[in-house]
């Protein structure tokens, strides 16, 4: 029943990495946040910044542009991170990314949405659903599930996990 529901939703949260505009499903977003300073990770991957508090919860939290092979860029007082709600395997994973700025809330028809052209594209396709040609442009929205591979998870997870010191490890 609640899968039913959130596949009869169609707003999706818009939000902008360089030129492009993309969109995720609105019930994958939790919330939108101010930048905030964020604790570096040791040993994480070049693409999570470290972790923020959110609440008490220690919140792992990637730079979009970097996981989407786009240059890094200076923050502004549009950057923003949106804290969402990744389906792992079945087990709710929350991440916060870094975009350029938050656009809108659209109501996006699934015939609104167009598969990817098969001339190649530089993101991945199997996070990509496809395009929605919202008034002039062009909207690519994302599976967010699917942004993450389960590998890519796990080290973010495990990136998190308070390290055991060598006398914790000789036991």
């Amino acid at each position: 029943m609640e899968a039913e529901n959130k596949n009869q939703i169609k707003s999706y949260l818009t939000f902008k990495l360089g030129n492009e505009e993309f969109a995720a499903h609105v019930s994958k977003v939790l919330n939108i946040l101010e930048m905030t300073p964020i604790t570096k990770v040791p040993k994480a991957p070049d693409y999570m910044k470290g972790v923020i508090n959110l609440r008490g919860a220690v919140l792992p939290v990637i730079d979009a542009r970097i996981k989407f092979g786009m240059p890094e860029t200076e923050y502004t007082n549009n950057t923003c991170i949106i804290v969402l709600d990744i389906d792992v395997d079945g087990e709710s994973v929350h991440v916060g990314a870094i975009v350029d700025s938050v656009q809108a809330v659209l109501e996006i028809d699934n015939n609104q949405i167009m598969p990817l052209p098969s001339l190649g594209s530089r993101y991945k396709s199997e996070f990509i659903i496809g395009m929605a040609k919202v008034e002039d442009r062009f909207i690519i929205i994302l599976n967010m599930d699917a942004v993450f591979s389960v590998d890519e998870i796990t080290e973010i997870v495990d990136a998190n996990q308070p390290q055991a010191t060598d006398d914790e490890k000789r036991g």
